[in-house]
Order: C-alpha cells, then sequence, then structure tokens
C-alpha cells in the first residue's frame, strides 16, 4: 500500500525544512522499488496559490486544505511562523488531521504550529536551538528537549533546526519501512545519518 505523505508549505518557509524531507522519502521510493510506489509524497498550502520560501523560492503547493487526499504521515516544517500560527483555519485544519494520521511531525519551528492547537500538551518536543527558549515561554506544558536531533512520542515527532529534519525523516522511512530502506536511502542520498541521541 502507498502511503500518504504532505508537507504543509506556506509563505517564509525554510527551504530545507521542507525539502529535505520531500527529498528523502521519494529517494526512498525510487531506492525500494517495486510495482507500487512506497510514499507518494505532495506539497499542501493554505490554498492552491503560490507561496515564497525564504529567500524567494516559489512553490506551488500540489494541494490545498480543502482537497487533499486522506494524509498517513503530515509534516509541518518551519520558518517564520507567525503569521501562520494566527491562521485560525491553518491551526483548525491542523487540529482536525493530527487524529486522522499515523504520524503528524514538525521540523524547526514548525512544532509552534503543532503546539498552538493545544493536541500535545505535556508532550516531549523539540525544535532549532534558537527557539528553545521561545517555545518554552509560549507553550509551558511542553517538555521542551535539547541537543537532539529529534523527540519520537510515537504519534508526534518533532525534529531541531533545518537539516535535522533530514535526520528525522529518515527515522520516519525507518518507522514505515523498516530499518534496511531508511540506511539504503540514506547512502542514497550520500548523507551521514545521525542517530537521535536518547
Amino acid at each position: 500500500m502507498t502511503l500518504q505523505i504532505g508537507i504543509y508549505v506556506f509563505d517564509n518557509v525554510e527551504v530545507l525544512d521542507f525539502a529535505g524531507p520531500y527529498e528523502v522519502f521519494t529517494c526512498a521510493t525510487r531506492v525500494a522499488g517495486g510495482p507500487e510506489p512506497r510514499f507518494n509524497v505532495f506539497t499542501l498550502g493554505e490554498k492552491r496559490a503560490s507561496v515564497r520560501a525564504r529567500a524567494g523560492l516559489k512553490i506551488d503547493p500540489d494541494y490545498a486544505l480543502d482537497d487533499h487526499p486522506a494524509l498517513d504521515c503530515l509534516i509541518v516544517p518551519g520558518g517564520v511562523v507567525t503569521a501562520e500560527m494566527e491562521k485560525s483555519s491553518v491551526i483548525d485544519w491542523l487540529a482536525r488531521q493530527i487524529p486522522q494520521t499515523t504520524i503528524t511531525a514538525s521540523v524547526c519551528t514548525g512544532v509552534f504550529l503543532l503546539a498552538k492547537t493545544g493536541k500535545f500538551d505535556s508532550s516531549s518536543v523539540t525544535t532549532h536551538w534558537e527557539d528553545i527558549a521561545d517555545l518554552k515561554a509560549l507553550f509551558p506544558t511542553l517538555d521542551v528537549k535539547s541537543d537532539v536531533r529529534w523527540v519520537d512520542q510515537g504519534a508526534l515527532v518533532s525534529s531541531a533546526g533545518i537539516s535535522a529534519g533530514i535526520d528525522m525523516s529518515l527515522h520516519l522511512v525507518e518507522r514505515f519501512a523498516g530499518r534496511a530502506l531508511a540506511e539504503s536511502t540514506a547512502r542514497q542520498l550520500e548523507f551521514d545519518w545521525t542517530e537521535n541521541p536518547e
């Protein structure tokens, strides 16, 4: 069965935060081969209108929040998330998706959007080192971890900043499809996969 991996994109999203996981899952599908793709990976936007990532990269989302396939895994990247946190339609959509996915994951400051839903109060999470203090201050019920590449809480997986999203995504490939495929994907990417130190 092909698993549906949706990656939310928005204005001022960090490029590697979404492109890293995208590359990991699409590469894993190529490496796995077979008659049926292991993963179907696509981007989601608030609407189908183009968004501009940090540094100006233009992205045309594959789907909008009201017309996407059912998700097995939702990945919320970071970047400048201040505006996204104020969009009730986005936060409400995230809150509806979380119980329907097998795994909801965040990269970097994407965890702020997930925390805003209130669905992960008291969970252990992480984010970019530069944003640890702000995350603790805004969401004091969270157990915010420092100096880890990712934190796996079962249905919620969060990673530290930018390149750590690649490490986390390889971990997600392992969870969905096994260790061998994750290791083969890391090798294909020529990426030195850093394991979670916890």
